[in-house]
Formats: C-alpha cells, sequence, structure tokens
C-alpha cells in the first residue's frame, strides 16, 4: 500500500538545480547528432531579484503584439515572494517590468508560467504561500498607468488548502482551459492520499468551484505530477507523474470523463530500474495522434534522460526513445516539447549540455531517425544555468526562454536565440 506522504525530495524553489536520483536504463531509437549551427544567442534580461523579481523558472507566452509574459520564483520586494513580468520590445531593445509582485496572502513563489484564458485574463498558479498555493488570474488597469510601476489586478481563483483532500502546490505545469472556460491543472502533492491532484475550476456564481478529479495514490497509477494536463479532440486529458507506477519511475496517464466521473488509465509505465524514468515535463501531441515528452533520468553513459513519443495502436501506446541526452541522472529536462508546422522538436535540458550547465536542442525527424542539433549549450555563469523553463517561438523563428540561475546578477536570465 503507498504512503499516504509524499517523497521528501520534491523539488522546491530552494533547492533548483541540486536535484538528483539513481541513474536507469533507455531504449533507443537510432539518431545523428549535429553541433550547433550559426545560432545568435543573446540575453534580453538580466534578472536582479529586485522589484522585477529573480529565479526565473517558467516557459514564456506571447501575445499577438509580440509581448513576452512569465513569473520569476524570487524576488519583487521585500520578501521575494516572487512575480509576473512582461518583456516589450521598445526602440532598439527590449524592456522588462513587474505586472505583479506576490504577497504572501495570495500565494508566492510561481513556478509555472502564465497564459491568456478565453477572456483576455492572465492565468498562473503559486507554488506556495500562507496555504497550499493559489490559482490567479491578472488583468491590466482599465485606465493609462502613469507611475514607473505599472501592476495588474489579482483575482485570486483557488486557494488550496491540502485539509480535507484538497490539492497542496502546482508546480511547474500550465493551467489550461475547455471550451466552456473552465480550468484545468494539478498539483504535486496533497490529495485523498498525499501524492497531488488533477483538478478543475469551474465559474460559478461570480466565484469558482473546485472539482478534484482525480487523487494520485502513489502507487501503479503514478504519483507527484511536476507537469499539467493537455486534451485531445475527444476530450480526455493527459499527463505525467514524476514518481508512482509499477517501477516508481513515473507514469504517462489518461483522465476520460464518463457519467461516474473521470476514470484514469496508465498509459506507459517508466521502469525506475533499468529504463529512462522521472517525467517532469508535460505532454504535446503532433497531427497522427502520438504523444511526445521528455524524462529527466536514464542509465549509463547516457543518462540526463531522453525525449520519448508514445504510439497509440490497436489499444496500446508503445514508446520510442528518440534522444538520450548524456549527463549525470536529473540533468534531464523539466519543461514540455514545442513542434513546429514541419515537425520539429525544441526543448531545453535542466543542467545537461556541453558544460553541464543547461541546453536549448533542436530535434528534426529523418526516415527513421532524429537529427539532434545543440542551439546553445549554457558554459558560464554569466549567460545562465539551470534552466527549467521550455522554449516559446516567435512568427520569425526566433527562440525565446528563460535560465533560472546565472546572468549580471546571479538571478536567471531571458534569452533569445536567432536562427
Amino acid at each position: 500500500m503507498a504512503s499516504s506522504q509524499p517523497k521528501q525530495n520534491q523539488i522546491s524553489p530552494a533547492s533548483l538545480g541540486a536535484f538528483t536520483t539513481a541513474a536507469l536504463v533507455s531504449v533507443f531509437v537510432a539518431f545523428l547528432t549535429v553541433g550547433a549551427r550559426a545560432q545568435t544567442f543573446t540575453i534580453l534580461h538580466n534578472f536582479t531579484n529586485g522589484a522585477e523579481g529573480g529565479v526565473p523558472t517558467s516557459t514564456l507566452t506571447a501575445d499577438a503584439a509580440g509581448n513576452f509574459f512569465g513569473t520569476a520564483a524570487g524576488g519583487g520586494g521585500p520578501y521575494n515572494y516572487g512575480t509576473a513580468f512582461k518583456l516589450a520590445l521598445k526602440g532598439p531593445g527590449w524592456t522588462l517590468t513587474p505586472i505583479l509582485q506576490f504577497g504572501g496572502s495570495s500565494g508566492i513563489n510561481p513556478l509555472a508560467g502564465v497564459v491568456f484564458g478565453p477572456d483576455h485574463g492572465l492565468y498562473g498558479t503559486t507554488w506556495n504561500g500562507d496555504n497550499g498555493g493559489s490559482v490567479f488570474r491578472l488583468t491590466p488597469s482599465p485606465t493609462a498607468c502613469k507611475s514607473a510601476l505599472c501592476l495588474w489586478s489579482q483575482t485570486v481563483l483557488h486557494f488550496f488548502q491540502e485539509q480535507g483532500g484538497d490539492g497542496r502546490g502546482p508546480a511547474y505545469g500550465n493551467v489550461i482551459f475547455d471550451q466552456a472556460g473552465n480550468v484545468y491543472g494539478t498539483t504535486e502533492s496533497g490529495g485523498a492520499y498525499g501524492y497531488g491532484t488533477v483538478y478543475e475550476l469551474t465559474p460559478s456564481n461570480g466565484g469558482w468551484t473546485e472539482t478534484i478529479l482525480y487523487n494520485f495514490t502513489g502507487g501503479s497509477d503514478g504519483g507527484v505530477p511536476y507537469s499539467g494536463v493537455i486534451f485531445d479532440s475527444a476530450g480526455n486529458l493527459y499527463g505525467t507523474t514524476f514518481y508512482g507506477g509499477t517501477h516508481d519511475g513515473g507514469v504517462v496517464y489518461q483522465l476520460a470523463p464518463s457519467a461516474y466521473g473521470w476514470a484514469q488509465s496508465v498509459l506507459y509505465t517508466f521502469d525506475g530500474y533499468s529504463n529512462n524514468n522521472a517525467p517532469a515535463g508535460g505532454l504535446i501531441f503532433d497531427q497522427a495522434g502520438n504523444l511526445y515528452g521528455t524524462t529527466t533520468n536514464s542509465k549509463g553513459a547516457s543518462g540526463a534522460g531522453t525525449v520519448f513519443m508514445l504510439s497509440p495502436a490497436d489499444g496500446q501506446w508503445t514508446l520510442s526513445v528518440l534522444y538520450s541526452f548524456p549527463g549525470y541522472p536529473g540533468n534531464g529536462p523539466y519543461a514540455s516539447l514545442l513542434m513546429d508546422a514541419a515537425g520539429n522538436l525544441y526543448g531545453t535540458t535542466t543542467m545537461a549540455g556541453a558544460y553541464g550547465k543547461g541546453s536549448v536542442f533542436k530535434l528534426t525527424p529523418g526516415s527513421g531517425y532524429w537529427t539532434y542539433t545543440a542551439l546553445h549549450d549554457f558554459n558560464a555563469f554569466s549567460d545562465g544555468f539551470d534552466v527549467y523553463g521550455g522554449v516559446t517561438r516567435d512568427q520569425n523563428g526566433n527562440l525565446f526562454g528563460t535560465a533560472a540561475y546565472g546572468g549580471t546578477y546571479g538571478y536567471g536570465i531571458v534569452w533569445e536565440i536567432t536562427p
């Protein structure tokens, strides 16, 4: 029987970059590796851990005007509770400004990013606070701002309490919406068994009502979901858990709605002893219905995780490893992948790469193989390290992201890679 307490080596903002677990084996698909080509890497902002924040772990979100929005887990005021920020191109350069400085009563330490909802508000989560974290909405002031610090208005949709079976600690996964405007996400702990939840927030009577769709037990069904969930066209939800499964190496799961609630099924169980394991990032679909994701661990010389594909056939799902990262276990990707219109995959690693500081990569599909291209290997304190957020791509093919630490002041950066 699974313990009612979550495992003790979960990641917190204070311990980012310090996480390692035992090495495990991976299944390989043929791949080629090529060096970085003519890429231009530019630091757009160095975080000071002051008013604009510090230690950004989130993936950026772009609006139609080409601005970017994100969160920082620290900084932002006298208590270092974190910020939400806007990055805008002004004149010859980029300017980053805080749009919210988090306080204890509304949740603190946002690990996930912010996303636009159907009402054009920005929605996100905090990992901690006076409670077990929160889900919030941000809206700009309806009148023109005339001060140097133009903060947005925050509304808290839900405070996680953990008591009474509620979840606790939304981690790295962004929230998502269904067509009716309901919000879905995960918590890494709490719930009926202490191993996390999948939840839904439904607007009602001017407020929001939470429904726990699933409580992870930490057993064969998985436990501790660091990532969020995604929908398929039939309304099923998909996600990953960092722990649990038959071998405690994590799982890929599906939640299917029914007249009796949401039914969970495990699509794949990672082998905690001899295979790649510990998926921290979320999933994406391609047009053929295949799922793509990452793990942070693998075994042997290539020990820093994998990129994998799950393909459905005859009611079963088959896993193929597209690439295995060399390096130490626990140093692989923590963010979801990005796929462009040509089917190329883009992603980041936390501390893998040529110099063990993190990397940005591209995987290009071929005939029976995938070609790996290193777009940037973080190699020094000055250009950032520990990359927990994923990749955002603009209409011109430029890539944007964050590193949690390093830069001029040591508290992280926002970067751009121009092909």
